[in-house]
């Protein structure tokens, strides 16, 4: 027996009749949470965590896929054979220059190919636009980049890093002026405007706008942390009253984390946050 076998057995047996309680009532709504949940705990894992915590992460994110095909193999509409077979059928379709004649020499060329291909793949479908596959609830973020890249696989983009440094700049002043005014409206705009114009400066030099915003959050706690450690070990407590000392503190955790944190790894590293949601499975179990 294969594992993948193996799994969806065990699934069949938590979904039947003397099954898990829990597992029987869960939907695809239900599970929606957890499927969210898991792919953030991938990443995590797979960016600060050893290889069996990155290993043990793609196996939770794995369990949520059969989970929900076996919902829908109970409804009638498809069971995992379909999806591993459409999945396969889709990649094959989109290289052809690795399964079928012509070959391509860059990354460049395989992304326009598979833009181009995609287009061929949705003329007739009611949304007949190439950004009718970016998922609405993506991250606005994440969004901006999978919206911008496809706009750029089709010539629609700067012609260097240039370019789309002078559009930062012009749109970090249209900001600026927003804010003189105190236009709501306008600085909501212009707001927006600079996020999306930051995550074509971040496709342009390579980087998940994303991962570099969760980067810039835990650097910030990471540092706060060591001013809230520092202020209570001096009788102190966070708040305005403290400002002068927390400010120098922070120049202070600036100067230390920094000599410190290329090595480290993350709070979570090794467990991925996998310690509180065992506790919260073993609840529900």
């Amino acid at each position: 027996m294969s594992e993948i076998d193996r799994l969806k057995r065990i699934m069949d047996r938590l979904r039947g009749p003397d099954g898990c309680p829990w597992d029987r009532e869960q939907t695809h709504e239900t599970l929606a949470t957890f499927l969210l949940e898991e792919t953030y705990e991938v990443l995590d894992a797979m960016r600060s965590g050893p290889p069996a915590a990155h290993r043990e992460e793609l196996g939770d994110l794995l369990f949520q896929i059969v989970f929900q095909c076996r919902i829908a193999k109970e409804t009638g509409h498809f069971d995992i054979e379909d999806v591993m077979r459409e999945i396969g059928d889709k990649i094959i379709r989109r290289h052809p220059h690795v399964f079928g004649e012509g070959r391509l020499r860059t990354a460049d060329q395989v992304l326009a190919q598979w833009e181009q291909i995609k287009v061929e793949e949705r003329r007739g479908k009611r949304d007949g636009s190439m950004f009718g596959g970016v998922p609405p609830s993506l991250p606005a973020l994440l969004k901006a980049l999978r919206i911008s890249s496809k706009a750029a696989r089709v010539g629609f983009d700067w012609p260097d890093s240039r370019g789309v440094m002078r559009k930062l700049e012009e749109e970090t002043d249209e900001l600026r002026l927003a804010l003189r005014a105190k236009k709501r409206a306008a600085i909501q705009e212009e707001l927006g405007d600079l996020l999306f114009t930051i995550a074509n400066v971040a496709r342009h030099s390579g980087i998940d706008p994303e991962i570099a915003l969760q980067d810039a959050n835990r650097k910030f706690v990471e540092r706060f942390r060591y001013i809230e450690e520092r202020l209570g070990r001096e009788g102190l407590k966070v708040g305005p009253g403290n400002r002068a000392r927390m400010e120098a503190l922070w120049r202070e955790s600036k100067s230390r984390l920094r000599k410190t944190s290329p090595g480290r790894r993350s709070p979570s590293a090794g467990t991925s946050g996998s310690a509180p949601r065992r506790a919260r499975r073993a609840a529900r179990s």
